[in-house]
């Protein structure tokens, strides 16, 4: 496809920005998780659910061939997919015989690596299906819940078996010097969580915009009104799809631009334009700021700080979801409440 495919490009004046075309998607193979890290985007744990039916992730993987061709790129991740072995070996299975671009790289915090014989031979299966890269979760967040000889175990054996330039490893500094996040304070944890986010800052957005976001707001709604999010979803390299089929653009996870059960994910792009949606054409023009008047006549009560503009769009978007508004562009529920609590 070419840029001129889509509607929002054919509108637009030949010196303006252009939709860029998605390249890449990542498919959440489950919100479930053995861990509720502080910085998920997606409120994904133990309590949370959901499974990607094979059938929907090939023709969204097909869709996205359509789109990208050559240079189209799949990733799997949750949630943690190894949680759904058997699942994620059918996905690849499927994709193969149905000769899709090989998988560019299947993501995995490593909790389940106790056993060298259990890595050895799912990391055989994952190379026979043509996993391009191995991208393991390794940071303070993480070590919270994993333990760090586990992952550790799994990088040097996946380095061994797959060559290192195909194992990633996310953040390496951690995996060398960990930080102990199991035996401190809450005071002694949250200067952690603040140092790994000056060293790796991350969108808050999800359970990231929560206690986390709080501890590193210094911007005001001033600040942030001075930007929009025009190029956040005109420049977005991908998207991300969910195990239900809601489709976010990039990583701005509950903000459905679509489903893919309804409309291929090709079309979907050629259809895509701000104007729409609502809400998607007021952070397009006016950025979260825009959301703010209409929450605040509402009963919203704005704080003094927020870690930009990320942690405003989620503070009035959760403020919307629970008033039961914008639906279904405010969901799904998976990234708004927590499971269990």
């Amino acid at each position: 496809m070419n840029l001129s495919q889509n509607i929002y490009n054919q509108a637009v004046g030949v010196t303006e920005s252009k939709f860029k075309i998605w390249r890449n998607a990542g498919l959440l193979l489950t919100y479930k998780c053995n861990a509720s890290c502080e910085f998920c985007y997606y409120n994904c744990s133990p309590q949370q659910d959901g499974l990607i039916p094979v059938e929907m992730a090939i023709i969204a993987w097909q869709s996205l061939k359509e789109l990208a061709g050559d240079s189209a790129k799949i990733h799997i991740t949750g949630g943690e997919p190894f949680l759904y072995w058997d699942r994620l070996v059918e996905i690849l299975r499927e994709a193969k015989q149905n000769k899709l671009t090989p998988a560019d790289m299947i993501e995995t915090n490593g909790f389940w690596a106790n056993d060298a014989e259990i890595i050895k031979d799912r990391l055989k299966t994952l190379d026979e299906l043509g996993m391009n890269r191995l991208k393991i979760s390794c940071d303070p967040f993480h070590q919270e819940y994993v333990d760090i000889e586990t992952v550790r175990r799994l990088a040097k054996t996946a380095k061994e078996l797959l060559e290192p330039d195909r194992v990633m490893v996310r953040w390496e500094k951690y995996l060398e010097n960990p930080a102990e996040m199991k035996n401190i304070t809450t005071a002694e944890r949250n200067k952690r969580y603040v140092e790994a986010l000056k060293d790796y800052p991350c969108r808050f957005t999800g359970r990231a915009a929560g206690h986390i976001a709080e501890l590193v707001a210094k911007e005001t709604v001033g600040q942030i009104s001075k930007s929009n999010c025009s190029d956040t979803f005109l420049s977005a390299k991908g998207v991300h799809i969910d195990p239900y089929g809601n489709v976010f653009s990039g990583t701005c996870s509950g903000i459905i631009i679509c489903n893919v059960s309804r409309m291929p994910l090709a079309e979907i792009w050629r259809n895509w334009r701000p104007s729409n949606n609502k809400v998607i054409e007021t952070l397009f023009s006016s950025g979260p700021a825009g959301l703010l008047n209409e929450a605040v006549k509402m009963g919203y009560k704005p704080a003094e700080r927020y870690a930009g503009k990320c942690h405003l769009c989620a503070s009035i978007r959760q403020f919307f979801f629970d008033k039961g508004l914008y639906k279904p562009t405010i969901g799904p529920a998976e990234c708004y409440i927590e499971a269990g609590a």
